[in-house]
């Protein structure tokens, strides 16, 4: 029997599922799990960025750390790096149409963090009160 290109695509797709311990998503989750990526994609939402003003945003990043993050976000299509030849060169980076798709996402993982830490650290607390007793 003849199939369908459709068809035939269909029976290639491979399904990924991060609960199987060789599925690829997982060194993706782990990826956008870091709290360096969550707050790098979120500083670069509202547009292109320099190091420089990336540090400025994202305090407490060492320089060594955000260069790691962003060349990791480079390779997996999450951001360009443009490199403007001046004096001194000017170095710009923004996030891909992929990239910005997880914005929403980190935005509000950034958001709930941000609400809710009260709470959580009480629970904390309260956690290690009753494991001392």
């Amino acid at each position: 029997m003849t199939k369908t290109a459709e068809q035939r695509r269909a029976d290639e797709k491979v399904v990924y599922n991060a609960f199987i311990e060789t599925c690829p998503t997982r060194q993706m989750l782990a990826s956008i799990a870091e709290k360096w990526t969550a707050l790098t994609v979120s500083a670069l939402a509202d547009g292109p960025m320099r190091h420089g003003e990336l540090m400025r945003k994202i305090r407490g990043a060492s320089q060594k750390m955000l260069t790691q993050t962003l060349r990791k976000l480079e390779r997996d299509g999450l951001l360009v790096r443009t490199v403007t030849p001046t004096v001194p060169v000017r170095v710009d980076y923004e996030l891909t149409p992929l990239g910005q798709t997880l914005v929403p996402v980190l935005v509000a993982v950034k958001a709930w963090s941000e609400t809710h830490i009260e709470e959580v650290m009480a629970a904390r607390d309260a956690f290690e009160a009753a494991e001392q007793k």
